[in-house]
């Protein structure tokens, strides 16, 4: 089994590389990784938190209007309420299928047996099926 190796770099080093980032010689983290030889995705990133200007890292800005905002708020308690459904309608799945077990424990029968009999049974009984 291969042993894990580590890199220890100097603090000279990671302000070098984060100077070179802001200067504009890298165009972000990612190419002064691979220019200069750096594993972990993460690495740099620290660097540039501990020892680069916060005001130069990217940001993401949302500009919106006030019927964006009250839109992006309906939307997100829409999902909130269809998330809530969905997980409404999983568990009475759940139950019906616990109380069918239930129900075929106490008749003796499986349950497999049964909904093999009765869906059939179910779907030929369905409305503006026609009868062949």
């Amino acid at each position: 089994m291969k042993e894990r190796q580590y890199v220890r770099y100097g603090e000279a080093f990671k302000r070098q590389v984060v100077a070179e980032i802001e200067g504009g010689k890298f165009v972000g983290a990612a190419t002064a990784a691979r220019a200069y030889g750096i594993g972990g995705s993460r690495t740099i990133s620290r660097w540039q938190r501990k020892y680069g200007h916060p005001e130069l890292m990217a940001k993401k800005v949302y500009v919106m209007s006030k019927e964006e905002q009250d839109e992006n708020k309906a939307l997100k308690r829409r999902v909130r309420e269809l998330e809530n459904a969905l997980a409404n309608a999983y568990m009475g799945g759940l139950l019906k299928d616990s109380y069918l077990e239930i129900a075929c424990e106490q008749l003796g029968i499986e349950v497999e047996a049964f909904k093999k009999k009765h869906v059939t049974k179910l779907s030929d009984a369905r409305p503006g099926k026609e009868n062949r």
